[in-house]
């Protein structure tokens, strides 16, 4: 499980939400929950979209792949 920044902004009725550390990861919604979520879903589908395209440029290629573990 990764932890990432949320930041969330109301915006006269709505809430928008983008992550900090993850450029393009952002959303909105009506309420602050449902920013919450729809946040959630677009930082899973950026990750799993990065490593898709990632594996499939790396197809063919002599690479390592290993976990990275950083504390901030």
């Amino acid at each position: 499980m990764e932890r990432f920044t949320a930041v969330y902004e109301q915006v006269d009725d709505w809430w928008i939400a983008y992550v900090e550390e993850l450029p393009g990861a952002n959303t909105q919604g009506e309420t602050l929950d449902e920013a919450r979520e729809n946040l959630k879903e677009a930082v899973q589908l950026i990750i799993e979209a990065n490593r898709e395209i990632t594996r499939r440029q790396s197809t063919g290629k002599n690479i390592i792949r290993e976990e990275l573990v950083v504390a901030v």
